[in-house]
């Protein structure tokens, strides 16, 4: 990502949006993409097919794919940190034992 902010031209539910963005066009196209889809899939399951109800859908369901896995992302760091810490310490053990250690 670069500091230099170019303008593209979208669609979201056949809607046009100008966007202007430092990332790369395929970056912005996958974005694009990615939010056009989720507001597809919620205009087509909110009852009154109004395009707002859809993008709060939308929204509400982006965001819960992202929390959920900013979630299981630190648990994995988490998991990581327990993990190279108990080796850590078995190698220290393993250093003042003079024994080789199984990891």
């Amino acid at each position: 990502m670069g500091n230099e902010r170019k303008s593209y031209e979208l669609s979201f539910g056949g809607i046009p949006f100008k966007l202007r963005s430092s990332h790369d066009e395929e970056t912005v196209k996958e974005l694009a993409q990615f939010v056009d889809k989720k507001l597809q899939q919620a205009l087509s399951t909110t009852k009154s097919g109004s395009f707002q109800s859809a993008a709060i859908l939308a929204a509400l369901n982006i965001a819960e794919e992202l929390i959920l896995l900013k979630r299981r992302a630190l648990s994995e760091l988490t998991r990581i940190e327990e993990r190279t810490l108990k080796i850590s310490q078995e190698l220290e053990i393993s250093k003042v034992q003079g024994k080789d250690v199984n990891v």
